[in-house]
């Protein structure tokens, strides 16, 4: 009993992100204990989704073939049939929204000690070491879990790095049985934002403002840079709480995790609940008067300056 069962996550016909940071992290543990590494994918386009999830590291893939979205019922029995299969050590999920409705409840059906919101694991003997976050990520804390009768560990998206390599795992349909008695509800279908709003989770590169925009007139600027890059627009929580931008361009750990190919931080500090949602990022690029904002220690590229003469002169560099 030392195998890792990861079970992925897809919305509306994409795969998540997190799925792949799964087959990280399932890795990691697989390796130390030489166990093999399962891939779950429950419901929707199985056969693509099971191509797009046979990266290297990954020894089988399981596909049910039950559902088109995510629903509770189905995901809880489906997993539950799956561990039963696979017998693993250690059952990794996404702690996504998705993943925090379903998996306190695979864990009490499973009488597995649970771990939710994991930063960093690693395995010592029959214990698994898994580090979390307290305090708006202001303290880093240890949690010890005897996983010598198996574990459920969610993770927290975008801390772990994905493969773009290849596999070779072996692909297989697993039949579940599901209750359809107990299943107490549909999706319907989905209702999109205004048209206005935008999903920054999913944008390749964002321009965040911070609170030395200084005024919400201000924001025209940092607009006229993002049409100019051809950017979507994001913010620290303060900007968010003034009312000046929705709710949805929050990045951070009260906001959204975005893990962009280019994150330009405009006049922001670098605070640590910040922080939570880019760190993910590819390149990270700050602007701020001061030399010693945290921010600048995550930055690939930093620009110490008024972000009032740093933004315009960018405009002017790239509008051409």
């Amino acid at each position: 009993m030392s195998d890792v069962l990861a079970v992925a996550e897809h919305r509306r016909g994409d795969l998540r992100d997190v799925s792949l940071e799964l087959i990280t992290a399932g890795r990691e543990l697989a390796d130390g204990t030489g166990g093999g590494l399962h891939v779950a994918l429950i419901g929707g386009d199985v056969d693509a989704f099971a191509d797009e999830l046979n990266r290297e590291g990954v020894d089988r893939v399981l596909t049910v073939a039950e559902g088109e979205e995510f629903n509770h019922g189905i995901y809880t029995q489906a997993v539950e049939a799956l561990y039963d299969e696979v017998a693993p050590q250690f059952l990794l999920l996404p702690n996504t929204v998705n993943g925090l409705d379903y998996a306190p409840a695979v864990a009490t059906r499973l009488d597995l000690p649970y771990v939710p919101d994991a930063v960093e694991l690693d395995v010592d003997g029959d214990r698994l070491v898994a580090t979390r976050e307290m305090y708006g990520s202001k303290v880093a804390t240890t949690n010890e879990v005897d996983a010598s009768g198996g574990v459920a560990v969610t993770i927290r998206d975008a801390e772990w790095p994905t493969t773009e390599a290849a596999g070779d795992a072996v692909i297989e349909s697993v039949d579940v049985e599901i209750d359809e008695s107990t299943i107490r509800s549909t999706v319907k279908g989905f209702e999109e934002v205004g048209a206005g709003d935008i999903d920054i989770s999913e944008a390749d590169l964002l321009v965040s403002v911070g609170r030395g925009i200084e005024e919400e007139e201000n924001l025209e600027l940092i607009e006229e840079l993002a049409e100019t890059l051809g950017a979507t627009v994001s913010a620290s929580r303060p900007i968010i709480d003034n009312g000046w931008l929705p709710k949805n361009r929050q990045v951070g750990q009260s906001g959204k995790v975005v893990t962009p190919d280019v994150y330009l931080a405009i006049g922001i500090s670098g605070a640590v609940q910040h922080v939570a949602g880019m760190k993910g990022a590819e390149t990270i690029i700050a602007i701020n008067t001061d030399p010693n904002a945290p921010i600048f220690d995550l930055a690939d590229y930093g620009i110490v300056g008024d972000l009032f003469d740093v933004v315009p002169a960018l405009i002017e560099e790239f509008d051409e």
